[in-house]
């Protein structure tokens, strides 16, 4: 089969910069009958050229609020040259549905990033559009972020704050804001809500040194501590102010700040404080990025595996998984394509293992588990992946689709390898395409455990119509993964049906896109979440002369 055709060259603008835009609304609509409006905001942009907007991201949903200061950021590359579309919809969250057809909607605000960076403070106000007349106002902060890489990991605890509930103790949580040029104050962490105490000790958190202070170590951040109250009214206990670098030094006297309420201090002479927060503990990690270990010389490693069970059906039949149809590629032939391609410009040979799985296999025709698709006895590998097509075609020409569907084989065949490359200069991500049928799910779970030690991300792409509940069951985003009581280390684990990216209205190379985009977005952060587990940092780029050309080899 020949390689898609290759998009036409083109100088993309390089972004000047990377801003983070951070929400709040003022006086949105009630649309609950006995509490607030739950809102989230949801963010779009318009591609350049375009007048359609697609979604761009989501915030947190707050609770019984119509005065929401949200959280989490939208973060967008700023191109000055560029007229940026921007739109920013509210909705009333009404049940755990993704269909935003499902809530209520509360309001909506289109404007360009130009209009943000360029307004006084770079803070633009401007009237929801909704259902009604007066449907509230949206406030949206822009702010040039720094290219610090700094993680600030930090733990507090607080002593003797006031009682604020009646039948109870307090319930408190604190609030952090950065200071801005101008002065203002933008939120950016929120602490758990620790329920009827006076001394909370909160779970030690991670924030990135640019969102706490973009980088600025001697920026005013401000804390609040608030008793939480289930109706979204919750009550200020008290504040106070620090800088980053104070709390870079960790438990010391320095570190003990008391908690003031600023109109209690105003009434009573007597006013000391309403409690102390202090530090417990606090440090800075440098972060490193996925492309800093891509340019200290790290590589991915990537192999196909093959589901040839005979469920598919067989492959001369027009109904067949399998059928190789002169004018449309199967979705096996589809899915390879689509995640080989991006993953081969990170791979230096271009030299891609290629197996199968559930079939009998010649010239004996047992039924092999793991056998290498382009029928040679001891090496797998295909050159690019034209030569991984090529090897797919040449197994269904000779191999008979059998059974049964096991996953478990194929995934400990590819850990061996990864188990040998734990010192950062290889990561193995495992392709398997297939029907869904899996037989094995205890031995592929325990399978997953172990090889989330390793240097490895699993994606499996689900063909066909089949139910594939027990392959989400394989994807731990929602719960890991665990064997005999043991949880996965990390999720490493990244499933999507197919038939997601399959319409009339798609054209094939755009749904290879999105199903590439789709199953590769996790892979960095699987990546970096291994090398910094193993305390492994990027290698200096190497010389062109000393570039390692080898890969894993049998």
């Amino acid at each position: 089969m020949a390689s898609p055709p290759m998009q036409p060259f083109s100088m993309d603008p390089v972004p000047a910069t990377k801003v983070e835009l951070t929400v709040s609304c003022r006086n949105i609509l009630d649309m609950d009958t006995f509490s607030k409006s739950d809102p989230i905001c949801v963010m779009y942009t318009q591609a350049m050229g375009s007048t359609a907007y697609k979604e761009f991201g989501r915030s947190e949903v707050i609770m019984n609020n119509l005065n929401p200061n949200f959280v989490k950021k939208f973060v967008v590359d700023y191109f000055f040259e560029e007229r940026q579309g921007l739109k920013f919809e509210l909705y009333d969250v009404d049940c755990k549905s993704h269909d935003l057809k499902k809530h209520d909607f509360l309001g909506s605000a289109e404007c360009t990033m130009g209009e943000i960076m360029g307004s006084s403070g770079c803070k633009l106000k401007k009237p929801l559009k909704g259902p009604k007349k007066n449907s509230g106002t949206i406030i949206i902060k822009g702010e040039e972020m720094s290219a610090c890489k700094d993680l600030l990991m930090i733990e507090l605890k607080g002593e003797n704050l006031d009682k604020k509930d009646f039948f109870g103790k307090s319930d408190p949580f604190l609030v952090f804001y950065r200071c801005n040029e101008d002065g203002s104050f933008t939120i950016c962490h929120k602490t758990e809500v620790i329920k009827n105490t006076l001394n909370p000790r909160w779970k030690p958190f991670n924030i990135m040194v640019r969102a706490l202070c973009n980088a600025d170590y001697d920026r005013t951040i401000k804390v609040e501590c608030y008793d939480w109250n289930r109706d979204g009214g919750h009550d200020l206990i008290g504040e106070f102010q620090t800088q980053t670098r104070e709390l870079t030094r960790g438990p010391c006297n320095t570190n003990v700040y008391p908690v003031i309420h600023k109109e209690k201090q105003k009434k009573k002479k007597k006013y000391a404080n309403s409690g102390l927060v202090s530090v417990v503990a606090c440090k800075v990690e440098p972060q490193y990025s996925f492309l800093d270990y891509i340019r200290g010389g790290s590589e991915l490693s990537f192999t196909v595996a093959v589901d040839f069970t005979a469920s598919n059906g067989d492959p001369r039949q027009t109904s067949s998984l399998h059928f190789m149809n002169p004018y449309q590629p199967n979705s096996y032939l589809r899915a390879i394509w689509a995640v080989g391609e991006v993953i081969q410009d990170y791979d230096t040979d271009k030299l891609f293992p290629a197996l199968g799985f559930g079939a009998r296999i010649p010239p004996n025709m047992g039924v092999s588990h793991e056998f290498f698709m382009n029928g040679h006895p001891t090496d797998p590998f295909c050159v690019g992946i034209e030569g991984v097509v090529a090897a797919y075609q040449k197994a269904l020409a000779t191999v008979q689709l059998y059974g049964p569907t096991l996953f478990a084989p194929i995934i400990n065949h590819v850990a061996r390898f990864a188990h040998a490359k734990q010192d950062g200069s290889e990561y193995f991500i495992l392709l398997i395409i297939t029907d869904g049928c899996i037989c094995d799910m205890d031995s592929t779970k325990e399978a997953i455990v172990q090889a989330a030690k390793l240097p490895m991300s699993i994606i499996i792409v689900g063909v066909g119509k089949e139910d594939f509940s027990k392959m989400e069951e394989l994807d731990g985003d929602e719960v890991r993964v665990s064997s005999r009581g043991q949880l996965a280390e990390r999720d490493i684990v990244q499933f999507v049906p197919f038939r997601d990216f399959e319409s009339s209205e798609d054209n094939r190379v755009l749904s290879q896109a999105r199903l590439a985009k789709e199953v590769l977005a996790e892979v960095p952060e699987q990546f970096t979440s291994f090398m910094k587990k193993k305390g492994i940092k990027p290698r200096p780029p190497p010389s062109p002369s000393l570039a390692s050309t080898q890969s894993f080899r049998y």
